[in-house]
């Protein structure tokens, strides 16, 4: 976001998309310490019902952080970040799993100089993230 953008409720962030496959779970899992074998090991995986290896939730959390820490300019304007997971992040053997992230200012705060902004966090047809809202200061 440049400083002169002005912003209101319904400016759209730009979309990202992401790609994640088993290196980028192996390299998340060595960089956070989070070597749960269900995001590892596909064994593992199936064997507590799912359908596959699945990308750490934290990992697509800060995927979507990423997004309005670069739209504000500076991650230190995220404010507040919270969401709710809702369905995992598939990621096969074969193809990369696919995460889009959009998001949407839906409230002004003018006096304290914030946005709130809600992201659409989905994977294939499935929102992976619910509830998914940042508070960012605009100055």
């Amino acid at each position: 976001m440049s400083t002169d953008e002005r912003v209101e409720v319904g400016t759209e962030l730009p979309t990202a998309r992401y790609e994640l496959s088993r290196e980028d779970l192996r390299a998340y899992a060595e960089a956070s310490g989070d070597r749960n074998p269900i995001h590892l090991d596909e064994a593992t995986a199936r064997s507590v019902g799912l359908p596959d290896v699945i990308a750490h939730g934290m990992l697509t959390m800060g995927l979507a952080g990423t997004v309005v820490a670069d739209w504000v300019g500076d991650p230190a304007r995220v404010l507040s970040y919270g969401t709710k997971f809702t369905a995992p992040v598939v990621v096969p053997a074969g193809a990369p799993a696919v995460v889009e992230v959009a998001g949407t200012v839906v409230g002004l705060d003018a006096a304290a100089g914030t946005a709130e902004v809600d992201l659409v966090v989905t994977s294939g047809d499935e929102k992976v993230l619910t509830r998914a809202r940042a508070v960012v200061a605009l100055r």
